[in-house]
């Protein structure tokens, strides 16, 4: 069985021993080495060695064809056990002498295009990142001093299932066409990345901060999302989701400095950051139910009632005790300024925060002025 490298590299999570993997632009890298040095030698190698930024060196397998005045080699992603949709994806190469003696590298098919201002690569160039660029460049210029050649290169990237997992991606809400994005910024895949999902939201952020936007409408996810498009005609890919990651966009947002916010979530998510919980997955922190029933106690709500909501399971349940006791109203009213003023704690009031809380069994439970003043605008 070929080593590539990456088996002594894992981590620990939840218990469990996690893969690493390498990037596609580790891939491109690759089949970019092995076709060129085909094209020198006239022999298409196995393997072929990679450097990562990571300090990892890597053996891939490689496979190709030779054609006329070009070669073809793939190389097969392995994500290792990141949740990564191009896992299993062949990445190929095709390279051929350049006319000028230089190196130059673009993308083919399915490598989508960028349509869309905001991102490293100009309007109209193929979405390769510039680590990933540079590995492929470094992996060429090391064939031609390796060899001692004058000659130069030119590779196309191609991912041929690139156009079909675009649509399971980021890339439409970026302005990417056509295909996926090379990315990478180490080379190497770390299993379950936060780096990845982090790195997508500023991106989203930046790029409409470039086209001069200085209102922005965040849900955590598609609940938000799709509550937000009942309420008002906008398209998907003008709605940015945070995730789990309140606090770190909220800081991303006073960098890009934006003016006006709108939050918009589930009572299920929007409870945490009512008792200052800024990344709201459960593994960081829960208290859904402490928080509203303590709320509901401020609200004016019985002891045995609020006993009850710390019983439930979710807070939709919790919602309906409330609503039962008629107290919904004002309890939803101190979580939202108990929302706000965390929020504007953590981003030192650089921007006017909007706020809608909703549940999908009962509707919005609370919007403040500046919620309803953008939904007015944006309708």
């Amino acid at each position: 069985m070929h080593r590539t490298g990456i088996e002594k590299y894992c981590i620990n999570k939840n218990n469990k021993t996690l893969r690493f993997g390498y990037t596609t632009g580790t891939c491109a890298a690759a089949a970019a080495k092995g076709a060129a040095m085909a094209l020198v030698t006239g022999s298409i190698p196995s393997s072929v060695k990679i450097d990562t930024p990571k300090g990892i060196q890597l053996d891939l397998e490689v496979s190709g064809k030779k054609e006329k005045d070009q070669v073809t080699c793939t190389v097969i992603k392995f994500s290792g056990d990141d949740p990564d949709v191009t896992d299993g994806m062949p990445v190929c190469a095709m390279v051929k002498f350049s006319s000028d003696g230089l190196i130059h590298v673009d993308g083919g098919e399915g490598v989508g295009r960028v349509t869309k201002p905001g991102l490293s690569q100009k309007i109209g160039e193929a979405a390769i990142n510039p680590v990933p660029k540079k590995m492929i460049l470094e992996a060429l210029n090391q064939v031609k001093d390796s060899f001692g050649i004058e000659k130069g290169f030119d590779a196309e990237i191609i991912l041929p299932m690139g156009k079909e997992l675009a649509r399971r991606t980021f890339n439409p809400r970026l302005g990417i066409e056509g295909g996926l994005s090379i990315l990478g910024t180490s080379g190497i895949v770390e299993p379950m990345s936060e780096d990845a999902i982090i790195e997508s939201i500023r991106l989203e952020l930046k790029q409409k901060r470039s086209q001069g936007k200085t209102d922005v409408i965040i849900t955590p996810g598609n609940y938000g999302a799709d509550f937000v498009k009942g309420l008002i005609d906008i398209k998907d890919e003008e709605i940015v989701k945070c995730s789990n990651y309140v606090g770190l966009t909220i800081d991303m947002l006073c960098r890009l400095k934006f003016e006006r916010v709108l939050f918009i979530a589930h009572i299920g998510k929007f409870i945490k950051v009512a008792g200052g919980i800024m990344n709201t997955h459960s593994r960081e922190a829960d208290s859904r139910m402490e928080i509203l029933s303590s709320l509901a106690l401020q609200a004016g709500l019985e002891r045995k009632k609020a006993l009850d909501i710390l019983s439930c399971i979710n807070t939709d349940d919790g919602i309906q005790i409330l609503k039962d006791a008629g107290l919904l109203n004002k309890t939803m009213e101190l979580a939202g300024r108990k929302i706000e003023f965390y929020i504007n704690n953590r981003s030192y009031g650089q921007f006017k925060t909007g706020i809608i809380i909703f549940s999908n069994r009962h509707g919005i439970l609370d919007i403040n002025d500046a919620a309803k003043e953008l939904i007015e605008e944006y309708r």
